[in-house]
Order: C-alpha cells, then structure tokens, then sequence
C-alpha cells in the first residue's frame, strides 16, 4: 500500500510538472519575461530595443492561423475575437512599436499625424516627420533598433508591406539581420529572426523588397 501511494505521489509530482512546462512553452505570453532593469542599464537605446525584442523569438498566436496577438492587444488595437484578452490584427508594427517603447522611445500610438499604429507605412511617416528616414540606396548602414521597412509604395495614400527589427547589418549583405513580428518562415503568426533580410519574410507580403530604415 506505501509503495502504491509513493508510485501515485511521483506520478502526481509528474504532471505538475509537466503541466509548469507546457506552460512555458512558445507561444504562451507568460513566458517571455523582459530583461531585468539592471540587465538593461548599461545598454543603449538601440541594445535595449533588440534585447527586449529577442526575449520574444518564438511566440506564436493561438490558435496558430490567426492573427490574435497580444502586441496589438497592448495597443488596445485589433479586433476583440480572440481568447485570452488578445486581438488580432497584423501585428508586425505593433510589435515594432511595442519594442520601442518598452526600451524608452516615446511612442505615440494612434492614428493621427505622426502617430504610429498598425500600418507598417506609419514608421516611414514617422522617419519622414522627425528625419531619421534612410532610403535602403542612401549608403546608411543600419544600427541595431532601428526599423526596416518594406515594400513601401508612395503617393497620395502611401502603404507598406511589412516592418521588421534591425539586430545588426553586417558588411557584404544585401540586407540586415532582423527580428520579425508576425513572420511566417517557421509558422503563420510569429516572431522570429531573419538573416540577411532585403525580401520581407511575412505571410502574403513575402517577396517585398527592403526600402529603408527609421531609426528611433
């Protein structure tokens, strides 16, 4: 009889467990802590952006064909349809301007002039209005945080394609090294990292071509 309830007692041990580290796996918010303040400290902006955006590689939204994210829902944006307090709506900007503030950039999230929002053009406006716009054939080489923007398309209502994450931009490449939010080389709806990026890598804007940079 004790060695039956020693057998239930490491089964139950078990599950719990289990249960902590299915809890933690991609894809659930809770597990995609922030750095530490002191781990921050001594970072500059830029550092501090790409360290809170890398703290984040490997979400994905639930369920994994939709776009309920909890970026957008952090913006109070998006459509409230999805479970657990999240809203869905194509969230590369809002994950871009999520990292941005959460590192100190002074973001104003709207949808008036000079406010960025989820449309991937509102960074370019955004680079145009304060002057930190970088056309990709301007010869700017790309800090780490700043913004790369594709497929943009300009006239009386400009758009864009996607937004993606600079890490870093080595010498040789035809594009930067990135942190996307809402790709789509590993799953539907994620963030994932990129490699010499001068294409967008994000669902149906896949093929995009890299116009420039908005540095923060």
């Amino acid at each position: 009889m004790r060695r039956r309830r020693r057998i239930v007692l490491v089964v139950g041990v078990a599950v719990v467990a289990l249960v902590i580290i299915l809890g933690s796996a991609p894809g659930n918010s809770r597990s995609f802590r922030l750095p530490g303040r002191t781990a921050l400290a001594g970072m500059s902006l830029g550092q501090r952006i790409v360290a809170i955006a890398q703290t984040q590689v490997g979400y994905a939204t639930d369920p994994s064909d939709s776009y309920c994210n909890k970026f957008s829902a952090y913006w109070g944006a998006g459509a409230p349809t999805c479970p657990g307090g999240e809203t869905s709506e194509e969230w590369c900007a809002d994950f871009a301007a999520w990292a941005w503030q959460k590192a100190g950039v002074a973001v104003p999230y709207g949808y008036g002039l000079g406010d960025l929002n989820a449309g991937a053009v509102s960074f370019y406006q955004w680079g145009v209005a304060h002057g930190t716009w970088h056309p990709a054939d301007s010869g700017y080489r790309a800090r780490a945080g700043d913004v790369a923007v594709y497929g943009l398309v300009l006239g009386s209502h400009p758009s864009a394609a996607h937004v993606a994450l600079v890490v870093d931009d080595p010498a040789g490449q035809r594009g930067p090294d990135v942190i996307n939010g809402d790709g789509d080389h590993t799953g539907f709806s994620v963030v994932e990292s990129g490699s010499d990026q001068f294409r967008a890598d994000a669902g149906h804007h896949q093929g995009a071509l890299l116009a420039g940079y908005v540095s923060p």
